[in-house]
């Protein structure tokens, strides 16, 4: 691999003008797909083949296609001392609106005799009103039209239809993110250009990823989240892989070596890195279609995507911009003779006296580092997901969903369904109807409503908990037990959607982190052609995967320090979250593994005995390792304060996952965990020798200098 990146770092130096060429074009080009192309985002949960989502369906064929589309609901409140009926005038004047607003095809009124909304104490009372379309259909006319018609009735509105269905992507808070990125660059390179040519080339292939799933949406429907999970990826790994290409293509240049040898070294040992760590994160990102959830398998095919497009700039574009700018890469006082320096000149020695720290007190520092990490993951034992997230408090949704919750019920937030198909449907759904209203936690249940041709009838179920209750989950469940076996009836809406994609991951995480672990750990022992470092890196990234859970699980669930991260409400994550961020972490943080320990083998394959190999690996590598660990969580931290809803609790944990990951795991618990095994932990079984060699650190390429003959090669 090293030898063949080699020849690509040289072609693409020799031939800059038309490797640049080749990436302008497709960015134009993609650019002209996206605006010609371009569909829309959704932001509707649901499994193909689950009970609840085969009941939708059914319900939209049987009742009609506007049966199925997107709802809210306008709660109005009657002044102390009144009650709704005093306001009948008021109300009636709302639906006629409501009935008259573009897109609606239904607005019930709460004061109908026949199916009355309206709370025991008279004071409260809601209109549902539903749409021809799905929520990501409902343009932002629509919704501002329902939104200024309840605002000046003074009434609040909750539901699907209500909402924003998409994501934004960018915003001050991650061109900080961007900023801060610029700044650690431009300081541990000590040149400027440097700096801006490594976030340029990062800040193209994000475009070009980004682009490419924006004209993707004219063809498939994805969620909202995942083309800001493909920008806040790629913007950071595509920073970091040409970080690491650019140091070696610096060292090599203080070897002496002419430009172009030195990006075509820089591509064949430093690249081959990239390519082995974007290897990793694309294994993590595409083994989420083991879940089985399409939209879950269509955001990592995404998102990783996005990572093989930072890689290809990183092996191709990087070492076409270092032959535009040459030794300007390197700081000022080194640019007229650079073989008159050495790579000892750009290093701290605070890194070598790190290490030496660590592995001397290595069993101090290997248990402190675990117990810490220990004691941060311990919230994560109180963890709870759920498809249906809170609204800002003080948004209208909130408002609203308090005025139900407080007047009517906490389970009319969210009913649940029952789906009665078949012959003598109403018939059998009032026997369904009675038997539901003997099971526990039930609330309510309304008369069945029968299609026009009585071939279906709807019984609403309203839950005496909350829909994000665990009560809540459990009435899914007996409901559908007492009816197991009954043909035609089904359980459905959106808490038993919630809990369908729920179970779903809950019983595919476990295969999903045994493939893709497995396959990791297969790739970095052809890698290291050792056994216990693969399996070092794998344990401390459980540590880091439970403390970052754990930190996003205490924030965004009990509310500690929400106001320092602008959580503008606190509940269950987001039941896609730990999967996603399991995903992406464990991709991320088997890149540092394979930077830092790279760096570690490669001396003690040059004769370093055990304890000094980790310490030199330590100090060569580090300072990069941390910088790309800065500017990721830089990036990761940009969409937290001003972020989407959804994105946030995710962005938070990737962004203290990359800071566990580095500063405590990487480098700490590592080099305390390789010291202590010693010469063990390069050891590989005799019956694995046959083993591949993939040449990671470019030994391959080793010759002497023809300029500096006398310098030993430090490799990236």
């Amino acid at each position: 691999m090293a030898t063949v990146l080699h020849r690509l770092g040289r072609v693409a130096f020799r031939h800059r003008a038309i490797v640049l060429a080749v990436w302008l074009l497709a960015l134009v080009g993609l650019g002209t797909g996206a605006v010609a192309l371009a569909g829309k985002t959704v932001n509707s949960f649901s499994i193909p083949g689950q009970e609840s989502t085969t009941a939708l369906d059914l319900i939209e064929e049987r009742f009609g296609a506007g049966s199925s589309g997107a709802t809210a609901r306008v709660v109005l409140l009657a002044p102390e001392g009144r009650t709704i009926t005093d306001e009948a005038a008021r109300v009636t004047a709302l639906v006629e609106k409501l009935k008259a607003l573009p897109g609606v095809v239904e607005a019930t009124n709460p004061l109908d005799p026949a199916a009355p909304t309206v709370s025991r104490d008279q004071r409260a009372a809601f209109s549902t009103v539903t749409y021809a379309v799905q929520p990501p259909d409902i343009t932002a006319e629509q919704r501002d039209a329902l939104l200024a018609t309840v605002r000046e009735a003074g009434a609040e509105v909750t539901g699907e239809a209500s909402l924003e269905s998409g994501a934004d992507i960018g915003g001050p808070a991650e061109a900080i993110g961007v900023v801060v990125a610029l700044l650690v660059l431009a300081v541990t390179y000590g040149s400027l250009v440097a700096a801006g040519m490594n976030l340029l080339t990062a800040l193209a292939g994000v475009a070009i990823g980004a682009l490419g799933i924006t004209t993707l949406t004219g063809f498939v429907d994805l969620q909202s989240t995942t083309p800001i999970l493909a920008v806040m990826l790629g913007l950071a790994v595509g920073i970091d892989y040409a970080l690491f290409i650019v140091t070696r293509y610096r060292h090599e240049l203080l070897r002496g070596r002419p430009g172009e040898e030195a990006a075509a070294m820089a591509v064949g040992t430093a690249g081959s890195a990239v390519v082995t760590a974007g290897l990793t994160v694309v294994i993590a990102l595409a083994g989420l279609a083991v879940a089985g959830i399409p939209f879950l398998a269509e955001m990592g095919l995404a998102a990783a995507a996005t990572i093989v497009v930072a890689v290809l700039v990183a092996v191709t574009l990087v070492p076409a911009m270092l032959a535009f700018i040459g030794t300007r890469a390197l700081p000022r006082r080194m640019r007229a003779n650079p073989a008159a320096f050495s790579e000892e000149d750009t290093q701290r020695g605070i890194y070598s006296r790190w290490a030496g720290l660590v592995t001397r007190w290595r069993w101090v520092t290997l248990l402190g580092a675990v117990a810490a990490l220990a004691v941060v993951a311990v919230p994560v034992l109180d963890m709870r997901t759920s498809l249906i997230q809170p609204t800002p408090e003080d948004s209208t949704q909130a408002r609203a969903e308090r005025i139900i919750s407080d007047n009517f019920g906490p389970g009319f937030s969210g009913p649940l369904l029952i789906l009665v198909d078949g012959t003598d449907a109403a018939g059998r759904a009032a026997t369904v109807a009675a038997r539901a209203r003997d099971l526990d936690d039930v609330a309510v249940v309304a008369q069945p409503r029968p299609n026009g041709d009585g071939t279906a009838a709807l019984v609403t179920v309203i839950p005496a908990s909350g829909a994000d209750s665990e009560a809540t989950v459990d009435l899914v469940h007996r409901l559908r037990d007492a009816f197991e076996g009954a043909d035609g009836v089904y359980v459905t809406g959106q808490t038993a959607v919630s809990v369908d994609v729920a179970q779903t991951l809950d019983r595919a995480l476990p295969r999903y982190l045994v493939l893709v672990v497995g396959l990791a750990l297969i790739l970095l022992v052809l890698v290291f052609r050792s056994i216990l470092v693969p399996v070092t890196g794998v344990l401390g990234f459980l540590l880091t995967i439970g403390a970052a859970l754990g930190a996003t699980t205490a924030v965004f669930q009990w509310g500690w320090l929400k106001a320092v991260v602008n959580a503008e409400t606190t509940g269950p994550l987001l039941s896609l979250a730990p999967i996603i961020v399991i995903g992406i972490l464990f991709g991320l943080a088997m890149d540092y593994q394979v930077f830092l320990v790279s760096r570690m083998h490669e001396a003690h394959a040059h004769g370093a005995a055990p304890k000094q190999a980790v310490v030199t690996g330590f100090q060569q590598a580090a300072p990069v390792v941390l910088a790309a660990a800065t500017i990721m969580f830089s990036v990761f931290a940009g969409f937290v304060p001003e972020g989407n809803d959804t994105i946030k609790p995710i962005a938070f944990a990737l962004a203290v996952g990359i800071l566990f990951d580095a500063v405590v795991v990487r480098m700490i618990a590592v080099p305390a965990a390789l010291s202590l095994l010693g010469g063990a932990a390069w050891w590989l079984p005799s019956w694995l020798r046959w083993l591949p060699v993939l040449d990671v650190e470019g030994a391959a390429l080793e010759r002497p200098s023809p300029v500096v003959p006398q310098k030993q090669a430090h490799l990236v």
